[in-house]
């Protein structure tokens, strides 16, 4: 039964670092295009 738990638990990390690249990202991104607005005023 612990390895079930394991591997819940693996699939749970992978899931949320795909997730988490995902949308970090757009947030990169946005930050970039942000940041380059300011430089050019």
């Amino acid at each position: 039964m612990g390895w079930f738990i394991f591997l819940l638990i693996v699939v749970a990390v992978v899931v949320a670092f795909f997730w988490a690249k995902r949308h970090f990202r757009q947030e990169i991104e946005r930050a970039k295009r942000i940041n380059r607005a300011n430089r050019n005023q």
